[in-house]
């Protein structure tokens, strides 16, 4: 059973274990927590890829029981105690690598790194039993958005073995933005287009999101592309039609979800 690939925003910080009194986060948490219905059977194991993590070439964490990265500051004592005791994948990190080297892409494991917040946070929420094999992806520090589909488009095989591909970021991405009154017309834009994107034929998609610095809003919802860029891996990693599987406002910005066939 081939597994889908999915883009899925991974949330402020330690945001799912805080007191929410408004309810900022409650749609978000519930699209996490429904992500294992949206699969046809439960994946052999998951490698995902966030913004948190940026190397020269790619690499892959080879753990047998990868430790969590609390790269976060200024969150409540508590946060900085979460577990998530899922297993690592030292022989998928290894052949992860091995498919990008043989793409001609630079690839390689490290046998130190854990799981970074943009991993462990949304995985918490999608997986809680933590029973799960996890392996950790870098972007290449170029943030080159080809270079991410090309290393996407090698990975593709694993889908095929059971492996669920996820890229773990946010669609807006503005600091400085978010609750702000004007961000919610710009983020909108940026949005549809992004959405139009996605969703287009899956031919010249890599093209298309390619562009999104010129896209309407695109350098005011993205500053930096770092957390844009795993879009690019998990659409890579596909050559079917792209999906819109979430999509709300939160802290005044739209921030959407995809799935790639």
């Amino acid at each position: 059973m081939t597994m889908p690939s999915l883009y899925i925003p991974h949330g402020g910080g330690p945001c799912f274990f805080m007191d929410d009194p408004q309810g900022m986060w409650t749609g978000m948490e519930r699209f996490l927590r429904d992500l294992p219905g949206l699969l046809p059977e439960r994946p052999r194991a998951i490698l995902i890829v966030t913004g948190h993590w940026e190397t020269e070439g790619f690499r892959l964490t080879g753990t047998v029981r990868p430790d969590l990265i609390f790269d976060y500051h200024g969150f409540p004592e508590h946060t900085y105690r979460l577990r998530y005791p899922a297993p690592g994948d030292p022989a998928l990190a290894e052949r992860a690598a091995a498919l990008l080297r043989n793409a001609g892409l630079a690839a390689g494991v490290d046998l130190d790194r854990g799981l970074d917040h943009g991993a462990f946070v949304p995985l918490m929420i999608a997986f809680p039993d933590a029973d799960i094999p996890v392996v950790e992806m870098s972007l290449d520090r170029g943030l080159d958005p080809l270079l991410a589909a090309q290393a996407g488009a090698a990975l593709q095989p694993l889908r095929d073995e059971g492996v669920l591909i996820v890229g773990a970021g946010m669609s807006f991405h503005n600091m400085q933005a978010y609750r702000q009154a004007g961000a919610a017309d710009p983020s909108r834009l940026f949005d549809d287009w992004l959405g139009a994107a996605v969703e287009g034929p899956a031919e010249g998609r890599a093209e298309r999101l390619a562009g999104w610095a010129e896209a309407p809003a695109g350098r005011y919802a993205h500053p930096r592309e770092e957390h844009l860029l795993p879009l690019m891996v998990v659409a890579g990693a596909s050559q079917g039609p792209g999906k819109k599987i979430y999509g709300e406002p939160v802290l005044g910005t739209m921030i959407s979800g995809f799935r790639f066939d």
